[in-house]
Parts: structure tokens; C-alpha cells; sequence
């Protein structure tokens, strides 16, 4: 039996391109956008099983793509700030992720999705450990997730077992809870998996059909370090040892050479950009006009909640749009609508997800976030599209439906017991910092 929602708003962005802003409806069916409609919906004739969503004082956008993280690293937010990468993971997360469960795993995400949600983004992507409780907290959400076993290779007991653990999330999880989660390979860097076992990597991803996602060139040291060890790049061995033979969402990607572009344009390899937890980490600042002058797809994330502190992708939106014209000294370099694009369309591209995903267009998922147009954010209201990305933020949000459901109502999470999410996450916290 066809589900049938109609959804009225006060204004829209459907895409980059296309901005309303007088009254719309959207009619959903089964999830997906059948009609986009200007004006107000006449319910003369109704059915009784069509269920009517006014919210005249509501702007409509799409859901936003966060491109990268590391869902339940929510738990060690604040626990190491102000410390240089390698620094920051071997001297103080990766102690702290020793004593990290399977609950603890779980109810890290609950608090990820949380925050997602209620800052407008419908689907992000996460690479990490004990990811059978992430994809648990995903379904139980209502959210859509691209997902995937962080897997390392520092001895043959940790290859043979990320080989394993990949091959049997794939078989678990991949396109579960009505397709919203998606799995990738998530082998986690060049200086984390020798070189044949990043071919092994590859070779999985193509028996199995399933992209990769990876971390590539994030620091200057790592760069230095893999030309020390390989005479090549991190791209550039990415691509030799066979890893671009199959689709690849390559994270960070700040220092890459004009070389490393060339490859990545060459094999269609997709790019998370990471704005604020590069800076955040003294990282540098990647060459985002650069990648999109060779037309690559960059989408934005904001990596885990330990290296940014946040999770909202408006700030992410903002911050591209902004930092790249102050570093190339340019006001033109990264327009409001290319960051708006890279926030929502994009970045559904970069994570290989389904044509349409990113727009409110028919024929797509009705994945939308609804903004207070009353908000001091959207007023005089000189041009809607350059508000929502140079002024909105997470405060904004008042509805959030995915897939057609509606899982933020009125500013409150639907799906998701907050009481029970602040009790365990706090109790976790005492535990691994007692």
C-alpha cells in the first residue's frame, strides 16, 4: 500500500540552481518525491490515508551529506584539543579507544545521530571499530548512513581480522533498514596498511562491489613519510598498489600535488573535504578550487566530534565558502551555491549514493530539513540561498524528515530517547577517563 505525505512549506531550495520563495508542496509517495508544486495544497478530496505536513513558516532544503567522520568519536570530545594529529591520536585517542565497548560504541553513535540530526544533516558517513552497534543505532535513527570497518594492517592477526570483519559488515548491513545504510571498505591510511594489503583492500571492494573510503595526504609529515618510504605519494601509492581500480571516497586530500590531482580527475576518485579539523589540527587548508577546476566531486564532512568539535555541516558550508576566499585572496573562489552543492548533491555523489539524493526534485528521496523562516538568520531576506549558507546554522532546524519520515518534529528528535543517550554517554565517559 503506497504511503502518501504532502509536505507544505513557505519557500524552497530545491538544488543550487533553483530557488523559490513562495509557497510549495511536496508530495512524497512511498519516500520519494512524486511532485514539486508551487502554491498551496488544495486537500479538497483528500484521502483519508494522505497525511498533511503545514508548515507555512518553514523553508525547505535539502537534507545535508556530512562526507566524513568517525560517529562515536562523539565520546572523546574534548578529551584531546589542541594537539597535532599524530600527537593527538597516538598520545591520547588511541589510548582512550582501548577502552572503548561495544555499548559504548552504540551509544556513541545514538549521541552522533543526535546532534546530526537536529543540525540538518540526513546522511554522513562513518568509518570506525565495532561497527555492527554503529549500523544497530542507524537503523533503530531513522537516519541514512555510508558505512564501514576501519581496518588497519600492522600485523597479519589485524589484516586476516579487518578482511574478515569487512567481509561480513558487507553481508550484514549493506543496503539495510529499507537501503538507508550503505557499506564501504574502510581501510584507514596508506601509513596504517602496507601497500599489499591495500591491493588485498581493492581486491575485496571488487569481489564484493562495494566502494572504499580512505584517509589520504591529511598531514605534510604523512606525505614525507610515505615519499621516504615509497618514493611515491600517498595518492600516487594508492593508485599504483590498485586501490583506484575500484571507486574510492578519499578523505582530507590537503596535501596533494598538482600530480596527485591529475590522478584523482583520471580515476573519478571522490573527495571529503574537511575544512574545519584540518585547521582544527593544524593540518593546512586543502586546494579545493584546484579539485574542482579538474571537475572532481567534493563533498564536505566534519570529520569526528574529537578533532572539529562539532558535528553541523552548516558551519562546514560556511567555513568552505569563506575559507578559501580569504586564502586564494578572492571573494569569487568558492560561491555560496558551489558550497551549498558540495553540502548537500555533491557530497550524496561522493559517497556513491543514488542519482537525486542532494535535490529536492521528484524522483528523488525526500530527504529535507525544514528551516524557521521567522529565524533573524533569513531576514530582510535580500537572497535566500546566500542566507542558508553564509548565516543559518543548527539552530535554525525544525523538522527533518529521511526517506519521507519525519524524525525531527517541531525541534525535537523523534526517534531517539535524549534522557537515555545523556545518561550512557556520560557514564562511558567516566569509565574510560577514571
Amino acid at each position: 500500500m503506497t504511503t502518501r505525505t504532502i509536505i507544505e512549506v513557505g519557500g524552497a531550495i530545491l538544488d543550487h540552481e533553483t530557488v523559490l520563495t513562495e509557497p510549495v508542496h511536496f508530495v512524497v509517495e512511498d519516500g520519494l518525491i512524486s511532485a514539486v508544486e508551487v502554491g498551496h495544497y488544495q486537500s479538497q478530496g483528500v484521502t483519508p490515508d494522505t497525511r498533511v505536513v503545514r508548515k507555512p513558516n518553514r523553508i525547505a532544503i535539502p537534507g545535508l551529506v556530512n562526507t566524513h567522520g568517525h560517529a562515536a568519536m562523539t565520546l572523546l570530545r574534548g578529551a584531546g584539543d589542541d594537539m597535532p594529529l599524530m600527537n593527538w591520536l597516538n598520545d591520547r585517542i588511541f589510548p582512550l579507544e582501548d577502552k572503548l565497548t561495544e555499548d559504548a560504541i552504540y551509544w556513541g553513535t545514538q549521541l552522533a545521530v543526535w546532534e546530526m540530526l537536529l543540525s540538518g544533516t540526513t546522511t554522513y558517513t562513518d568509518m570506525y571499530m565495532m561497527m555492527d552497534n554503529a549500523a544497530r543505532a542507524v537503523a533503530e535513527s531513522g537516519m541514512r548512513a555510508v558505512l564501514s570497518v576501519g581496518v588497519v594492517g600492522f600485523d597479519d592477526l589485524s589484516r586476516s581480522n579487518g578482511i574478515s570483519r569487512s567481509r561480513n559488515f558487507v553481508k550484514n548491513w549493506h543496503r539495510q533498514a529499507s537501503g538507508r545504510i550503505t557499506v564501504t571498505l574502510g581501510p584507514h591510511a596508506p601509513y596504517t596498511c602496507p601497500p599489499d594489503y591495500l591491493t588485498e583492500i581493492a581486491a575485496l571492494a571488487g569481489e564484493l562491489h562495494v566502494p572504499i573510503q580512505i584517509h589520504l595526504s591529511e598531514t605534510r609529515t604523512e606525505v614525507e613519510n610515505c615519499l621516504r618510504d615509497h618514493a611515491m605519494t600517498p595518492i600516487a601509492l594508492a593508485n599504483h598498489v590498485g586501490l583506484f581500480d575500484v571507486p574510492v571516497l578519499a578523505s582530507h586530500c590537503v596535501h596533494v600535488t598538482d600530480d596527485d590531482l591529475d590522478i584523482m580527475a583520471a580515476r573519478d576518485v571522490r573527495v571529503a573535504h574537511n575544512p574545519q579539523s584540518n585547521l582544527k589540527l593544524g593540518s593546512g587548508i586543502a586546494p579545493l578550487q584546484k579539485m574542482l577546476a579538474r571537475q572532481l566531486t567534493v563533498g564536505l564532512g566534519t570529520d569526528g566530534a574529537a578533532s572539529n568539535n562539532n558535528l553541523d555541516m552548516f558551519e562546514e558550508m560556511r567555513l568552505a565558502a569563506t575559507l578559501h576566499k580569504g586564502f586564494a585572496q578572492d571573494a569569487e573562489a568558492i560561491p555560496a551555491n558551489i558550497a551549498f552543492q558540495m553540502a548537500t548533491e555533491r557530497g550524496a555523489r561522493a559517497c556513491f549514493l543514488a542519482e537525486g539524493l542532494g535535490r529536492l526534485k521528484p524522483g528523488a528521496e525526500c530527504d529535507m530539513v525544514l528551516l524557521d523562516a521567522h529565524s533573524p538568520h533569513l531576514q530582510p531576506g535580500h537572497n535566500l540561498l546566500s542566507d542558508v549558507a553564509y548565516a543559518c546554522g543548527a539552530d535554525d532546524v525544525r523538522d527533518v524528515f529521511v526517506a519521507g519520515h519525519h524524525v525531527v518534529s517541531d525541534g525535537e528528535p523523534v526517534t531517539i530517547d535524549t534522557e537515555r543517550v545523556r545518561y550512557e554517554v556520560k557514564r562511558f565517559k567516566d569509565h574510560i577517563t577514571r
